[in-house]
């Protein structure tokens, strides 16, 4: 029950932008009530080396594994470089989905670890799945050298 009230509370509160009132308009007091579970066939991806600027497309599947219908109330990157798309329909009891995220790597260099946060009708309430890898900068120095001629020297 305690799930239910902040699942509502959550759903009333983070009215942003119109299209989180249309993903918020499938949870209902019946699908609510009821907490579900939520398995991810892998909870991190890992990338390899990408090179700065490209992007990174990653589907991550999962099952209620629960007795009731699974609500995602929303899911949201660490940063706003990470992009998650999520089903806006109730999942059924032991079916399946899928959470697709672009990572945009303009402007990141080194270690990357981009964390989703998914809120739904599952105990707890929260969780988490992430991409990480390494981005490569491009050589700063890539451009033609010119020669400069040494000091005193003539031309």
């Amino acid at each position: 029950m305690c799930a239910a009230i902040a699942l509502s509370t959550l759903a009333v509160s983070c009215g942003e932008t119109a299209s989180t009132e249309e993903q918020t308009s499938k949870v209902t007091a019946d699908n609510v009530v009821n907490t579900t579970g939520i398995k991810f066939e892998e909870e991190r991806f890992n990338f390899g080396t990408i090179t700065q600027g490209e992007k990174v497309k990653h589907t991550f599947m999962f099952t209620n594994t629960g007795n009731s219908d699974l609500v995602i109330v929303s899911a949201k990157g660490s940063c706003g470089c990470t992009v998650p798309e999520w089903p806006k329909e109730p999942i059924a009891a032991g079916e399946q989905g899928e959470i697709y995220v672009v990572f945009n790597s303009d402007g990141k260099s080194g270690k990357q670890l981009k964390q989703i946060s998914i809120v739904a009708n599952t105990e707890p309430a929260t969780s988490v799945i992430a991409l990480e890898g390494d981005v490569i900068a491009p050589d700063a120095d890539a451009a033609p050298a010119t020669e400069t001629p040494a000091e005193g020297a003539s031309m």
